[in-house]
């Protein structure tokens, strides 16, 4: 049985290679028939696949010829919407030319800051008066302050290409000149009064102490009457602020001042920007050509006319021709000469829109250099600001002081006035000690109306560099709640709080939404805040403050003011949401094309009063020349709060379209949404889908309203520090 089975075994094995080359023959057959028909079928996907972005092709062509054929016509309508700019720009003249009107026939013996002899004859006139109380100066200085920040607000809100270098120099000039005389009254006064500071003496300390607050000024005086080296800790009026003086001081004849200014006249003026003059002067040049040429044409046309009057006047005498003929003539004159006026303000409206879009533009556009480099210690005015006011921190040698003598008070006048007391000395050889002199402990209060996000850091004013710096200060401690800062000081000088410009930048988000007619609220929200303000007509206020998602007073709050007042407003008080022309050097932003950035803006604007608009995550994935934002029209609060589903549109300065993806979506895509077309403006882009109402606000809006909004826009950057 087993031979037999082995025998079997060998002949199956045999059929089985047989078999098994008729199945490799097989599978092969299979296998050119499955890749066949998988090549057959490719074909077939790939020739739908290009149907299909031939069908698109067309499609998009066919979109492209119809945005052709009426791109001139969108742009001619928006051109006619956008001439709100020039309008509020000729307001804003008028207002100008009306303010100063205005003081002129008000006479009430201020003088005009922008003319050269009135200021010049009111510093000369404050210089010839001596003998000014501390109250007086301080009185006297609200008139000072009041005139130096019209001479800010003129340098601000005039267009660069009105102001000239000549004007510039005259201002800022003006404005130093004002500073420092308001300084010099104030160590006038200081003078006045520590002669006689021995009938101010306290009882209990035998120390004289003045304290003056004022809404500008906070001052406080002390003079060392006694000499006690006992005393060396010096607190004002029962505060926390005050000194902790060391051993030598305090047996010195010596006052300490500390002056509180809550403005700063002590940071260099920064430049005013010119790159515009020299932008403008090539637009001006180039508009006024074609109003020159049209003036030479349209006065070469009114000669052509006047020929042949002349000529059919004299006939007329001659052959005593009708009446009716020479008021025939005369009416031809007056409307060739109506058609020169109308030409040559087509001409005039020309440039100023021309102007004031360079000017738009000039706002966003980022420096290519720093303006300057710093050095150790040396604080980046680009990159830090000032805030809560300067302290001016000054020892004096104390003056002789008032006798009273058989009915008269003696007192001797120092031919130098009030003498500054150097500590330290400028030589130390005489002192055995190398730590006679060490640091003066400081204990200041900080500006109520002012937020540091962050404690605020302490600098110290270089007299001979004319910088902040850093040095020379140490153990700074702050106590947010009691809002005091406390810190060691080398040496006796103007002292000032800093803080990083641009902590509040890059925006976490913004929206831009409708409130009533001509009236929006533009809502920034940032790491540490979100910052609510209201736009209406040509002025802006500050609707609300959230820090760490809690609401924050403020004196803002309520106050209308126009956007350039409210912008400087904001940074004082340490809310700067407003980037510079050197931000990007500090700040990593989504940076824009500037130019398609200036035209978002000025579209967003024209349909701010109907539409609400919002940061898109996408616009930082987009790329420079493009920019994204999410839309809708404006409806009710609930409605707005419920839906954020909302259609986002891609704008590149010369087309708009509707996208097909949402915030939600996982992926960016370019593609257009289904049933929509693209347009040259946005304006167009959302007539689309936009109701009569809406569209009806958009076209009754105020020029200043918009103006204002642009103008806030341009202001905080929202498209690339977001």
């Amino acid at each position: 049985m087993g031979p037999k089975a082995k025998k079997s075994a060998r002949k199956m094995k045999k059929i089985t290679k047989a078999e098994r080359l008729k199945q490799l023959q097989e599978e092969e057959e299979r296998r050119q028939k499955e890749e066949e028909e998988a090549r057959v079928k490719h074909e077939k996907e790939e020739m739908e696949r290009l149907e299909r972005q031939r069908i698109d092709r067309e499609k998009w062509h066919q979109l492209e010829a119809l945005d052709l054929e009426r791109r001139k016509e969108e742009l001619e309508e928006l051109y006619l919407l956008e001439a709100c700019f020039s309008e509020a720009e000729k307001l804003k003249q008028d207002t100008r030319l009306l303010s100063q009107w205005n003081h002129y026939i008000q006479c009430d013996g201020s003088p005009d800051p922008s003319i050269s002899p009135e200021i010049n004859t009111f510093i000369s006139l404050w210089k010839e008066e001596t003998n000014e109380t501390l109250e007086e100066v301080i009185a006297k200085s609200k008139l000072v302050l009041n005139l130096i920040e019209k001479l800010r607000l003129l340098l601000l809100q005039m267009p660069s290409y009105d102001l000239e270098d000549k004007t510039i120099k005259q201002y800022q000039g003006s404005i130093l000149e004002l500073q420092e005389l308001l300084h010099l009254k104030f160590n006038t006064a200081t003078e006045i009064l520590l002669r006689q500071a021995s009938t101010l003496a306290d009882l209990d300390s035998g120390n004289m102490e003045k304290v003056i607050q004022d809404e500008n000024v906070t001052l406080y005086v002390w003079a060392n009457l006694k000499k006690n080296p006992r005393y060396r800790s010096i607190r004002f009026s029962e505060t926390q602020i005050g000194f902790e003086i060391p051993r030598i001081l305090a047996t010195s004849d010596i006052a300490v001042r500390l002056l509180h200014t809550h403005y700063d006249h002590v940071t260099p003026l920064w430049p005013v920007l010119t790159p515009l003059q020299e932008r403008v002067a090539t637009v001006t040049d180039s508009v006024e050509d074609e109003v020159k040429n049209g003036e030479a044409e349209i006065s070469d046309e009114l000669q052509e006319e006047n020929k042949p009057q002349e000529c059919e006047s004299v006939s007329v005498q001659e052959e005593e021709t009708t009446f009716e003929e020479e008021g025939d003539i005369e009416v031809q004159t007056s409307s060739v000469q109506e058609e020169a006026e109308a030409t040559k303000c087509e001409l005039e409206t020309k440039l100023l829109s021309e102007t004031v879009f360079a000017a738009q533009l000039l706002l966003i556009e980022n420096a290519n250099e720093k303006p300057c480099f710093f050095g150790d210690n040396e604080v980046d005015l680009c990159q830090f600001t000032t805030l809560g006011g300067v302290y001016h921190l000054d020892i004096f040698e104390l003056p002789p002081q008032c006798k009273p003598m058989k009915g008269w008070i003696i007192v001797e006048l120092l031919k130098e006035g009030l003498r500054k007391y150097i500590y330290p000395p400028e030589s130390t050889e005489d002192f055995e000690t190398e730590n006679a002199f060490p640091p003066i402990e400081v204990t200041l209060e900080v500006q109520e109306d002012v937020i540091f996000f962050e404690d605020p850091m302490v600098a110290r004013w270089d007299a001979e560099g004319k910088h902040w710096q850093t040095d020379g200060i140490s153990n700074v401690s702050y106590k947010s709640e009691e809002r005091l800062i406390t810190f060691s000081l080398e040496t006796f000088s103007p002292v000032t709080l800093i803080q990083d410009a641009h902590i509040n930048m890059p925006f976490q988000s913004w929206e831009l939404r409708p409130l009533d007619v001509n009236k929006v609220l533009l809502t920034v929200t940032t790491v540490f805040t979100e910052i609510e303000i209201q736009i209406k007509e040509n002025l802006c206020m500050l609707a609300s403050i959230k820090l760490d998602n809690k609401k924050h007073s403020s004196i803002l709050e309520g106050r209308w003011m126009t956007p350039i007042s409210f912008i400087l407003a904001l940074k004082e008080t340490g809310l700067n949401i407003f980037p510079t022309r050197h931000s990007h050097f500090y700040v990593v932003i989504n940076n824009k094309d500037p130019l398609v950035e200036m035209k978002a803006y000025r579209q967003l604007a024209l349909l701010s009063s109907a539409f609400a608009f919002g940061w898109s995550k996408w616009n930082v994935v987009c790329s420079s020349k493009n920019v994204i934002v999410k839309l809708r029209e404006h409806v009710s609060e609930e409605e707005l709060v419920q839906d954020f589903n909302w259609p986002l549109l891609m704008f590149s300065g010369d087309r708009a379209q509707r996208l097909n993806i949402n915030e939600n979506s996982e992926t960016f895509s370019e593609a257009l949404k289904e049933e929509t077309e693209f347009h040259s403006t946005l304006y167009h882009m959302v007539k689309d889908f936009a109701s009569k109402e809406a569209m009806e606000k958009i076209r009754s809006s105020k020029c200043q309203f918009i103006d204002s909004v642009c103008y806030m826009l341009l202001s905080t950057r929202v498209l690339s520090y977001s």
